[in-house]
């Protein structure tokens, strides 16, 4: 990973902000991308880190400028991680309709507004790469869960269809599909679950910076489970 640069939207959450230690505490140069107005304490800092908050990944040109800073930031870019994104369990009879246009939004749009933004610096890497975060639960989608499992579907589509684009240029495209990841907001929300059977952020941030490593230049068009025990 050492001198390797890192684009990771939604860097403010749980899984954004382990894979921005992950990465930086392995060499790499990380842009730390969120909607949120501050990171977290302890996030990674001085010259190889840019802290660019504030930034609404569904504004295509939002995105665009924050992507192009950070590879003028770092002099190009090697690696995506579209990892913002956000969750709503909703029945759908009595269902909020704006529901599925705000999850589309937050979910899919984010990620092909980076993905746009960032495909000609990926172009010019030596080893470019975008790892998406699909969900499980979209392979069948549960009671309370079409919005959501409607949306991170969208996104595994658009990892596959990223990945034929691309497989010409040297830039690999996946995604890692999680089942229920280990965080305080999942612990409140299911307090009487095993959390033991969880995917802990730090798990699931191995498996990403496998697939945005060198090694993993045999891997496009992957949508990876990473379940735990669940």
């Amino acid at each position: 990973m050492a001198g390797r640069v890192f684009a990771i939207t939604g860097a403010s959450g749980a899984l954004g902000f382990a894979v921005a230690k992950a990465a930086a505490e392995q060499g790499a140069r990380v842009a730390m991308i969120d909607h949120a107005k501050d990171l977290p304490d302890g996030a990674p800092s001085g010259p190889d880190a840019l802290v660019l908050c504030g930034v609404d990944l569904t504004d295509a040109n939002a995105a665009g400028a924050a992507i192009d800073a950070a590879a003028d930031r770092f002099g190009g870019l090697d690696v995506l991680l579209n990892i913002a994104g956000g969750f709503t369990w909703e029945k759908h009879e009595g269902g909020d309709w704006r529901t599925w246009h705000r999850l589309f939004q937050i979910n899919v749009q984010t990620a092909a507004n980076a993905s746009r933004a960032a495909i000609p610096h990926l172009k010019r890497s030596a080893a470019g790469r975008i790892v998406n975060v699909g969900a499980n639960g979209a392979l069948k989608a549960s009671l309370g869960m079409g919005a959501y499992a409607a949306s991170k579907a969208g996104v595994h589509s658009l990892t596959q269809a990223l990945a034929e684009e691309l497989k010409g240029d040297g830039v690999t495209v996946n995604a890692v599909l999680p089942s229920i990841i280990d965080t305080p907001t999942n612990r409140a929300d299911m307090p009487k679950a095993d959390f033991t059977t969880w995917v802990r952020p730090q798990e699931l941030a191995a498996v990403m910076l496998f697939l945005a490593s060198e090694d993993a230049s045999a891997v496009t068009g992957a949508l990876l489970p990473v379940t735990g025990r669940v």
